[in-house]
C-alpha cells in the first residue's frame, strides 16, 4: 500500500497502543469535517498525489504471502482476490476467493468463495461477485460474507437493432486500427479514405458473417499479417458431438461387417493424448469385428459414425468379436473422445522419431514443436530433455502455429556446456550449466511455420544453432494483443508490435524466413511415405557429426591424493 500524500500524515497502520483512548466519537466527527472540507461544492472529492518521495511512502499490509490480484480500495477496507499460482496454459486447481482486509481490525477475512471476478459499486459499499452459478451482491464490511444476495439476470433483456450494432462494430474496428496499428503511417495508406470507401457497403450487410467479411476486406488493404476479425453474434446451430474411439474401421467385403483396422496409440497419462481403446480394461484388438454400438446392429451398408452421434460425453458400448458372429461376442465399454487430431499428430511425431533413430542408429534425436504456446512448451519439455545426450538433434517447427515462447526455447537450445560433472554411481555426465545440449542441430521449417513459428527459425540461425532446411516460412510477425471484445462478443486483432534485427531493420513480415537448404516435400514422395525434408535434415546433421564429433568427455581417472 502506498500513501499518496506526503504532508506528514500518520502511518495508515500505526503501532497500536494498549493505553485507553477517550472521546473517539468526537475525534471521528472532527475527521469527517476535515474530509468534507476537501470536497467541492458539487460534493466531489479532490484527490491530490504528491509524487515526490512516493516510493518511500509504502506500508505492508499484514497478510501472509500468497497469490493475490484484483486489488481495490473502499472506505476502511482493501479488497483483493486470492487463488492458486499461475500456470501457462491451464488454470489452477485452487479455487479463487475474494478477501477483505479491515484497517480497523487489521485482519483479512473471506468475503466470497469460488469467484470468477468481482466489481465494486461506485461508492464502494457493495461488491458484485460473479460465481460459476451466477451473480451475488455482498456488503463491503468485515462480516459481509453473510450478506450475500442472489442477483438474477434471467429477466434482463436488451433491444438490438442489428444494422445499428454492425455500424458501431465497423467504426470500432476502424478506430482500433487507427489508434493501435504498429506504425502511425498505416503503411502509407489513407486510413480515413479507406473507411469512407468501405463504410457504404454496410447497407448490404445482412448477417454478422457479412460484417466480418467487410471488415476483413478493409483491414486487408494494409498488407499485414495478423489482421484478423472473427466471432460475434452468429447464432449458429449446435453441432452434433460425435463419440470417437481413436481407431479406424474397415469394411470386410467378404462378410459385410466392419472391423477394427487400426488403433491409434496414445499417452494415456495425458488427457490430450488419451486413446480410448488402449485404456486399462478395454479389451478391443486390431482385427476385431464391431457388430453393434450401444446395442444397435452395425450393418455393412451403414456409416459406423452415425451410431456414435451425440455420444461424445458419455460411455459407449461396443459389441465385438474375433469373428463376424454374435456367438461368443463380448460387450466392451469405453470412454470416447470428441476429436482424434491429437492422436494422429502423436502418431506422426513418434513415426518421425523412429525414422530418425533408424537412420542414425540412435545417435540423432528428433522433436516437433507444434506451436509457441503452452502445447509447444509441453512438447519441448517432453521430447528435449530425454534426448540431451544425443550427438545430434532435429528441431522440427513445420506447421508451427506461433505463440510467444520462442525466445525461451532459443535461450534453452543455445545453452553451451562449459564443463561436466559426475556422481559416484553415474557414468552419464552432467553439464555446467545444467541441461545443456552439446550436439549438432538442424531446424526444419515450411510454409506453415507462422508468426512466432517464423521468428523461431530466424533466431535459431542468428544464434548459430544450425542450418534451416525446408521451405520459406509464412511471413507474419507483427504481434497482436487483446484489446477486449467487440460489443457483441466478436474479436478484432490489431497488429501492434514489430520485429526488428540488431541493425534496426524490419524483418520477416511479408517475406518469411528463407531456408539455408531448400527442400520440397513433393506429393509423390509423400504418397510413397517419404519425408524429403526430414531425410535432408538427418543427412546434414550426420555430415556435421562426421566432420566434428560431439561426445561429452567420459569420467576422468579418480584422483590420488596420498602423495
Amino acid at each position: 500500500m502506498t500513501q499518496i500524500k506526503g504532508d506528514g500524515e500518520t502511518h495508515p497502520l500505526p503501532t497500536e497502543s494498549d493505553e485507553v483512548t477517550l472521546d473517539e466519537e468526537d475525534k471521528g466527527a472532527e475527521a469527517d469535517e476535515e474530509e468534507e472540507a476537501d470536497e467541492d461544492e458539487g460534493g466531489k472529492a479532490h484527490v491530490g498525489i504528491d509524487f515526490e518521495g512516493l516510493g518511500d511512502r509504502v506500508a505492508r499490509i499484514p497478510v501472509e504471502s500468497d497469490n493475490y490480484g484484483g486489488l481495490n480500495a473502499a472506505k476502511g477496507f482493501i479488497l483483493f482476490s486470492r487463488g492458486g499460482p499461475f500456470y501457462y496454459g491451464r488454470s489452477s486447481d485452487i479455487k479463487t476467493e475474494l478477501k477483505i482486509f479491515s484497517f480497523e481490525d487489521r485482519e483479512a477475512k473471506t468475503l466470497a468463495e469460488d469467484i470468477r471476478g468481482y466489481a465494486l459499486s461506485s461508492d464502494g459499499s457493495q461488491a458484485l461477485v460473479r460465481h460459476s452459478s451466477g451473480f451475488k451482491l455482498y456488503e463491503v464490511s468485515a462480516n459481509g460474507k453473510d450478506s450475500a444476495k442472489e442477483v438474477s439476470t434471467a429477466d434482463l433483456k436488451s433491444r438490438v437493432v442489428p444494422q445499428e450494432e454492425w455500424a458501431q462494430i465497423f467504426d470500432e474496428a476502424w478506430r482500433r486500427y487507427r489508434d493501435f496499428f504498429y506504425v502511425e503511417n498505416m503503411h502509407g495508406y489513407d486510413w480515413s479514405a479507406l473507411r469512407e470507401q468501405y463504410r457504404p457497403w454496410l447497407e448490404h450487410v445482412g448477417h454478422r458473417s457479412d460484417l466480418n467479411y467487410l471488415i476483413g476486406e478493409m483491414i486487408a488493404e494494409l498488407s499485414v499479417g495478423h489482421a484478423y476479425v472473427e466471432g460475434g453474434d452468429y447464432d449458429l446451430p449446435k453441432r452434433h458431438e460425435v463419440a470417437l474411439p481413436g481407431a479406424e474401421f474397415e469394411l470386410d467385403s467378404g462378410t459385410g461387417h466392419y472391423r477394427i483396422a487400426k488403433i491409434l496409440p496414445g499417452h494415456n497419462e495425458e488427457d490430450k493424448y488419451r486413446s480410448p481403446l488402449t485404456e486399462i480394461g478395454v479389451d478391443v484388438q486390431v482385427g476385431d469385428y464391431v457388430l453393434a454400438i450401444d446395442g444397435e446392429e452395425l450393418a455393412g451398408g451403414m456409416n459406423p459414425y452415425q451410431l456414435f452421434r451425440d455420444k461424445a460425453d458419455r460411455p459407449v458400448e461396443l459389441t465385438v468379436n474375433a469373428s463376424p458372429t454374435m456367438t461368443g461376442a463380448r460387450q466392451v465399454t469405453f470412454n470416447p473422445i470428441s476429436a482424434e487430431t491429437s492422436l494422429r499428430y502423436l502418431a506422426w511425431v513418434e513415426g518421425n522419431y523412429e525414422r530418425v533413430r533408424e537412420m542414425t542408429g540412435g545417435r540423432v534425436g528428433y522433436m516437433h514443436i507444434p506451436d509457441m504456446g503452452d502445447t509447444g512448451l509441453r512438447e519441448f519439455v517432453k521430447w528435449y530433455f530425454p534426448q540431451l545426450r544425443k550427438e545430434g538433434l532435429i528441431v522440427d517447427v513445420r506447421g508451427n502455429g506461433g505463440g510467444n515462447v520462442s525466445q525461451m526455447l532459443i535461450e534453452r537450445l543455445g545453452r553451451k556446456p562449459l564443463g561436466t560433472g559426475f556422481g559416484r554411481n553415474s557414468e552419464v555426465p552432467d553439464t555446467y550449466p545444467a541441461t545443456a545440449f552439446y550436439g549438432h542441430m538442424a531446424c526444419l521449417l515450411d510454409e506453415d511455420s507462422a508468426s512466432d513459428g517464423d521468428i523461431f527459425p530466424f533466431y535459431f540461425r542468428e544464434a548459430g544453432l544450425g542450418p534451416l532446411i525446408g521451405k520459406r516460412t509464412w511471413g507474419g510477425v507483427v504481434g497482436i494483443a487483446g484489446r477486449g471484445p467487440l460489443i457483441d462478443g466478436g474479436t478484432i486483432y490489431v497488429p501492434e508490435f514489430s520485429t526488428n534485427d540488431m541493425q534496426g531493420n524490419w524483418i520477416i513480415e511479408g517475406i518469411g524466413v528463407e531456408p539455408d537448404i531448400e527442400v520440397e516435400n513433393d506429393p509423390k514422395s509423400i504418397l510413397e511415405g517419404r519425408d524429403p525434408q526430414l531425410e535432408r535434415g538427418v543427412e546434414e546433421v550426420m555430415k556435421m557429426l562426421e566432420a566434428d564429433p560431439r561426445v561429452l568427455p567420459t569420467r576422468p581417472e579418480p584422483p590420488v591424493k596420498t602423495e
